[in-house]
């Protein structure tokens, strides 16, 4: 029996705009550029999804399953060969300059998944918020 796990970041303070930040993140030929080096290995990506291997869970996959320009963006994934998580990013503009982000991921894990994985899921939303803070090169889109 599986629950769904809920995991929130905490807000974080893009260096650029939404409208910008939703053209970058739409492609996921960008999302390699926010995993620090030897984390993944066998990175592949199209505009719409990508895959690559982490060593502890196997081939990881990733798809781009809504948007919604400049506010929204959802990604669905599968690891551990099924569909159970989605990440969500949320952006707004800030009246101070830059955007505000917040990721959301939800898990599909049953109870000792959920056990063993929320230490280190937990960590990647931190890992990859941080990531995303200090990106600068938001206007340089791969093609």
């Amino acid at each position: 029996m599986s629950d769904l796990s809920y995991y929130e970041s905490r807000p974080g303070k893009l260096s650029c705009t939404t409208d910008v930040a939703f053209s970058f993140i739409t492609d996921l030929r960008n999302f390699g550029r926010f995993v620090r080096e030897g984390t993944i290995t066998n990175w592949q990506a199209d505009k719409d999804s990508c895959s690559f291997n982490v060593s502890v869970i196997g081939t990881v996959s990733v798809r781009l399953i809504e948007k919604v320009a400049g506010k929204k963006v959802v990604y669905q994934g599968d690891a551990l060969s099924k569909n159970d998580f989605t990440i969500n990013v949320d952006l707004s503009d800030s009246s101070f300059g830059p955007a505000d982000v917040k990721l959301y991921l939800n898990a599909d894990l049953n109870p000792m998944m959920k056990i063993m994985a929320d230490k280190p899921i937990r960590q990647f939303m931190e890992l990859l918020m941080q990531e995303i803070e200090n990106f600068r090169d938001w206007d340089n889109l791969r093609e």
